[in-house]
């Protein structure tokens, strides 16, 4: 693995070079350089590479090659900068920072920006240096935001962890960390939090840049204070005028596309029909699961969408690159091909498709046709990292009954509504059924049962509820220990033996996803890394997420992607209703609710 050397300790080589005093590493011969600063494409183009940085590029580097200069033939193709995914969560991927690099490389992406926030609300500081110690051993970019919201928002949810401004302040000064991750305890800024902006002015005291996450649609003064506050930067919106309002404000919008979030297209007719400026947009994922990278691709996969919702190619791929760096700063390290910037270039046919054939990362060939090439070693966690999911107690059915408070008379529960292929979900209420003084689901009229089990403290405690829109029309059950932010176990189902059995099974295994069906397990996915990641190999995940997933499909569940939005339904700073170890969140107004109105 070549190393990233900084460019003001190479610039008389790489000056050398471009002169022709000094023989390149490699060359790529003959390409359409996709110029990301002025928009052009610029035909039968040469690019020089002196260890892992740019040294020349120009219409001929012959000049440049010696007889030891690694020459790649670009056959016309387009020279892509590295594409560059400007917030997610590795671990939405199940595995490691190592094999999540592995999966997204032969895909183009040379250049991630992680909030490691997950792995906070289980282990705290230590895990977030774990992953940045971890980012550091690989070949391609990775920067750590610092996560802000451990717990994202104090008093409605316990984590294993937590984290305030001390911190913070310590993270700002290590290597690898570019600032704070998303500020998701919004109301916790415009109602001016001590420790939400003692967070916020440690990373501007530093430079570095702040993280958004304004998950209203109310766009008011509250929105104003928000961004009075401080973040830079927002990847919650969903619709156009989320867009038009951020952009407005100096904010940068960013448009995503995970597994199961689809917000670009709506929010994209801000340039394509509004015609604001699309320099102040970028692209990103946030959440991608394993499946997703291995299949369908990364941030490509995005870039490609895009440029079907109406974008020029050129102006999608800029906000996948130029526009990235820049944010953060680092349009002197990444996001163009131009002399002095990394090494970072994806060789493609066609700007439209986008098949990525051939990955360069710091100037070495890193994948070909899909196939990674660099050799990256497996990374080991640390004992304490494993071994996190802490129930106290096997569980029975008996412990997710909910009693009624009036025997034998229906009663009006407020119920999750998913939402498909969106985050929030909506605050249902609707009448149920009640049968020896316990509260049922109606499972004809699609309302099942969730329950949130605390793992970090081995209390036994147990949250129960109702929640509606999964579609579930067999006995069933699905358990999960990914359970953002707090990560607890969030188990849903239409038996509850099939549930207290999956909540057993993950705490035997150490955590993951497991699904039942008529007593028997049909699916399982082991996370043993803080009952969030696998030490297991991309593919190998995969496989076991693409059973998983058919699992769930066979209970009847319809929804795309409905592992990612099971997982997201305790995540309380994103409306409507959502549950937590404390009970029922209305996130409307930041508190706990009574199961029944």
């Amino acid at each position: 693995m070549t190393q990233r050397q900084p460019w003001h300790e190479v610039t008389r080589a790489l000056t050398d070079v471009a002169m022709g005093r000094k023989p390149a590493t490699l060359v790529v011969r003959n390409g359409r350089w996709v110029n990301v600063h002025s928009g052009e494409i610029i035909p039968h183009t040469d690019v020089a590479i002196y260890k892992s940085r740019i040294a020349y590029v120009g219409e001929d580097a012959s000049h440049t090659i010696g007889e030891e200069t690694k020459v790649v033939a670009g056959d016309g193709r387009y020279l892509i900068p590295g594409l560059c995914d400007a917030h997610m969560h590795v671990e939405s991927g199940m595995v490691t920072v190592t094999e999540f690099a592995r999966a997204v490389i032969p895909h183009g992406s040379t250049s991630l920006f992680i909030d490691p926030h997950e792995i906070a609300n289980v282990l705290g500081l230590p895990g977030v240096k774990l992953m940045r110690d971890e980012a550091a051993t690989l070949p391609i970019n990775i920067y750590v935001q610092m996560p802000s919201c451990v717990p994202s928002a104090p008093g409605l949810e316990t984590p294993g962890a937590a984290i305030g401004p001390d911190e913070v302040a310590e993270a700002m000064t290590w290597p690898g960390i570019i600032g704070l991750g998303e500020m998701m305890n919004f109301p916790g800024i415009f109602m001016s939090d001590d420790k939400m902006h003692a967070e916020v002015a440690a990373t501007m005291k530093a430079g570095k840049t702040v993280g958004g996450h304004y998950a209203a649609p109310d766009l008011g003064r509250e929105f104003h204070g928000y961004v009075a506050g401080g973040p830079a930067d927002d990847h919650e919106g969903t619709r156009l005028e989320d867009a038009v309002a951020r952009v407005r404000q100096g904010m940068k919008a960013m448009l995503r596309l995970g597994s199961a979030w689809h917000d670009v297209a709506a929010q994209v007719k801000a340039i394509t029909e509004k015609g604001l400026d699309s320099r102040n947009f970028i692209l990103c994922t946030d959440d991608s699961h394993s499946g997703t990278l291995i299949h369908d691709g990364h941030m490509n996969r995005v870039v490609r969408h895009a440029i079907a919702q109406g974008l020029k190619p050129i102006t999608a791929i800029q906000m996948a690159t130029l526009n990235t760096a820049e944010h953060f700063g680092l349009e002197k390290e990444i996001g163009s091909i131009t002399p002095g910037r990394l090494a970072d270039i994806v060789i493609s046919s066609d700007l439209v498709s986008l098949p990525i054939e051939l990955v360069i990362a710091r100037g070495e060939i890193a994948a070909e046709n899909g196939r990674i090439i660099t050799d990256i070693p497996p990374y080991n966690y640390p004992d304490f990292a494993q071994n996190t999911v802490k129930l106290g107690k096997r569980f029975t059915a008996n412990d997710l009954d909910i009693p009624a408070t009036k025997n034998q008379q229906p009663v009006t529960c407020r119920v999750i509504g998913v939402i498909e292929n969106q985050a929030p979900t909506r605050a249902l209420e609707i009448i149920l059924p009640v049968h020896n003084n316990i509260v049922q689901m109606d499972s004809a009229n699609d309302v099942c049962q969730i329950s949130l089990v605390e793992r970090h403290r081995a209390t036994g405690g147990i949250t129960n509820g109702f929640v509606s829109g999964l579609g579930f029309n067999a006995p069933c059950a699905v358990a999960t220990s990914v359970a953002h932010d707090s990560h607890h176990m969030i188990v849903v189902g239409t038996d509850k033996r099939d549930m207290a059995q999956a909540v057993n099974r993950l705490g035997a295994v150490g955590g993951g996803v497991v699904v039942f069906k008529n007593g028997a397990e049909i699916a399982l996915v082991e996370l043993p890394i803080a009952g969030l990641m696998s030490n297991e190999r991309a593919e190998i995940v995969a496989a076991k997420a693409a059973r998983m997933v058919q699992a769930i499909a066979e209970c009847g569940c319809t929804l795309n992607n409905a592992y990612m939005q099971i997982s997201l339904l305790a995540l309380v700073v994103i409306p409507e209703l959502r549950i937590s170890d404390l009970g029922m969140v209305d996130v409307t107004q930041f508190r706990v609710v009574p199961l029944f109105t």
